[in-house]
């Protein structure tokens, strides 16, 4: 079974594919987001991630999150998703300026439709 530390750690690494594979077993295996605990880690970025993922998910499946993500704030700079919008002016305008609201409220940035798949 995935968990929202191990999904938040491949979307640090880029790796889309993982991402979207742990994302679908996640969600499938953890059908009451509010249930989810926090991450075991002293890494605080993993920490914002996973947190504002599952505000992300707990959004588009109508549900509410897990009281401990509301105490998690920002990361201190701001982080793109996709490292693309790095290189790619229009991408990053697009993450900054449409991220969904749980990621940009972390200043983490990505498409609207970042991770609609799910």
């Amino acid at each position: 079974m995935a968990t929202i530390e191990q999904i938040a750690a491949a979307v640090l690494r880029d790796d889309n594919l993982e991402t979207r594979s742990l994302v679908q077993d996640f969600l499938r295996s953890q059908p009451v987001l509010a249930d989810v605990p926090p991450p075991d880690t002293d890494d605080y970025t993993l920490l914002v991630v996973a947190a504002a993922l599952l505000e992300l998910f707990s959004l588009r499946t109508e549900q509410p999150a897990p009281e401990w993500t509301r105490r998690v704030g920002p990361v201190e700079q701001p982080l793109y998703l996709l490292k693309s919008a790095a290189h790619m002016r229009r991408l990053r305008e697009l993450c900054r300026d449409a991220a969904p609201e749980p990621l940009r409220r972390r200043r983490l940035y990505a498409p609207p439709d970042y991770l609609t798949f799910a």
